[in-house]
């Protein structure tokens, strides 16, 4: 038995999770810290790097302290990590500015002085959107796309931007922090969408940096996800509890590595992804784009292969929401309060659970309640960062149940819409892959099958996979796996859902009117939400 340490480094925790790797790869052991994720008046979304190495530091001691497994057996290290992030260091590792999250979306001016001028197809001016297309498969065509956090950090914080030497992502962050490299994987460096795709010229492009204004001696030297980056050093082992030198491989964003660990490796295969946000991906052996539906070919881990991306901002987050705001019903005019777990006497081990179960009696449609899962703006299929949830035909008959079924169904209109939209470039898979902590719900999974109308497969620990796919770098970098084309013999298939074919034709009509709601409501969320009348709200709020 192999020992291999991986990290999960999500955008509002980590998973540290111990895996033994035979002949599959089995979770020992995780542990979960969480840590802030800031959101600002003005569209910003930042973290703390400090918050990030504390929560990893924590979890590593704890997870050791639990387990009967030393910390001087594991034999490598890896990360799966958010991605598009802005980490811009100074010499000495330190950023510049605050960590900006892949959800910040503050450089509409930047974008727009850059991009938004002249000829245009798709918002984007035709002398850098054919380049970019033609260079790296993609646009930066996003206001969240970390070329436009860069260009924001230059414009707002000149004094700070001058003290940048490297351009860094989180992961990527987190490794100079193990090894003392500066360095970025090339699912990361195509993510930055300054990467040469075209055969036998991959590495960043200089055109590219010179077309959005980018220093080209702020990008790192690239590896592959594989690759050996260094031993952990002496500093920081000691403060994670681990070995010093023990290897550390340079793993991958998690849009990478979550296919991975899903075990959806082959051409063809699809996997989707419901977590804090939501993806659907198919693997490719091309490049391959969709500027009208936001849709790319991204670079994956293994050489050669893309994952055709389409991602939504918030899935897990509506849950998140509703229990927030919906199902805790916390406006402080209660004279008691009582976790609803120990009124239910161990029957529901977490709040989650006992809201899916409410769910589960909801009969399918929520009661007609459609709700729209944009709570922090939109990527696909459309780019709006001005649009936003709502709940549609609610009536006196409501309830909070119908309301929370509502939103878990959006949430499954919403993957189902950017799965067609991939269907237009390619054949997705049937059966589909769904990982993520939404998957941990057989109800979620039901509903997902019968909206989509296709046999959905989970697999053990679908909270965990993107530290499954930081393993399986790890373990193909030390030699325990021999190549890519074996990876799903160690990724065994836990439950399947076929979709009931009288509630599929059901939802058929409601994902109708779901597909509706933004047309008919763009300009209302453009005029609130992209006022300055808005903006002076929220501020005055504070």
């Amino acid at each position: 038995m192999h020992y291999v340490l991986s990290y999960d480094i999500g955008t509002t925790g980590v998973k540290t999770c111990l895996f033994g790797v035979d002949r599959e790869i089995r979770l020992l052991k995780g542990v979960s810290k969480g840590y802030g994720l800031y959101i600002l008046p003005d569209g910003g979304a930042e973290q703390d790097e400090e918050e990030w190495w504390d929560a990893m530091c924590e979890s590593t001691k704890e997870l050791f302290a639990e387990c009967d497994v030393r910390p001087e057996e594991v034999e490598g290290i890896s990360f799966c990590s958010q991605m598009q992030g802005m980490v811009l260091v100074d010499r000495e590792g330190k950023p510049v500015h605050r960590p900006m999250s892949y959800m910040d979306q503050r450089a509409t001016e930047e974008i727009r002085e850059i991009m938004s001028y002249g000829l245009q197809i798709a918002g984007a001016n035709i002398k850098k959107l054919i380049p970019s297309l033609i260079i790296t498969g993609a646009v930066s065509g996003s206001v969240k796309d970390p070329v436009w956090k860069y260009q924001w950090i230059k414009k707002h914080e000149p004094e700070a931007f001058a003290r940048a030497y490297k351009w860094l992502d989180v992961k990527e962050y987190l490794l100079w922090r193990c090894t003392g490299e500066f360095v970025m994987t090339r699912d990361s460096a195509f993510a930055t969408l300054l990467y040469d795709t075209r055969k036998g010229r991959e590495g960043f492009s200089k055109k590219m940096c010179r077309m959005l204004e980018v220093t080209w001696e702020h990008l790192p030297r690239i590896v592959e996800s594989t690759d050996k980056v260094g031993g952990l050093t002496t500093k920081a082992a000691e403060e994670l509890g681990l070995r010093s030198g023990t290897p550390v491989f340079g793993g991958g964003g998690d849009s990478s590595l979550i296919g991975v660990g899903a075990g959806a490796v082959d051409v063809g295969d699809t996997h989707i992804y419901s977590g804090t946000s939501g993806w659907v991906t198919t693997v490719t052996d091309r490049r391959m784009v969709d500027t009208s539906a936001m849709i790319a070919a991204i670079v994956g881990v293994e050489p050669g292969r893309f994952n055709y991306f389409a991602e939504m901002e918030t899935a897990g987050k509506c849950l998140e929401w509703v229990k927030d705001h919906l199902a805790l019903d916390e406006i402080g005019i209660y004279l008691e309060k009582k976790h609803v777990a120990e009124s239910m006497e161990g029957v529901f081990t977490s709040l989650y659970e006992y809201m899916t179960e409410v769910v589960r009696k909801v009969p399918a449609g929520a009661g007609g309640v459609i709700f729209t899962p944009w709570l922090h703006g939109n990527r696909c299929p459309f780019e709006d960062p001005y649009s936003a949830g709502m709940f549609f035909n609610i009536r006196l008959e409501t309830g909070k149940s119908e309301m929370i079924r509502a939103v878990l169904e959006g949430v499954c209109y919403h993957l189902r819409w950017m799965l067609e939209c991939q269907d237009k470039k390619l054949a997705t898979s049937n059966p589909i892959r769904f990982v993520g902590g939404g998957a941990l719900s057989p109800v979620t999974c039901q509903i997902l099958a019968d909206v989509t109308g296709r046999r959905i497969e989970t697999v053990p620990s679908p909270q965990n996979v993107g530290s499954v796919g930081a393993a399986v770098v790890t373990s193909l970098g030390l030699g325990f796996i021999e190549d890519f084309s074996r990876v799903k013999s160690y990724i065994p298939v836990d439950a399947v859902y076929e979709p009931d074919g009288q509630t599929y034709l059901l939802y058929e009509k409601y994902y109708g009117v779901f597909r509706q709601l933004y047309k008919a409501n763009k300009k209302f969320f453009g005029t609130i939400n992209g006022s300055q009348i808005h903006a002076e709200v929220l501020k005055d709020h504070e």
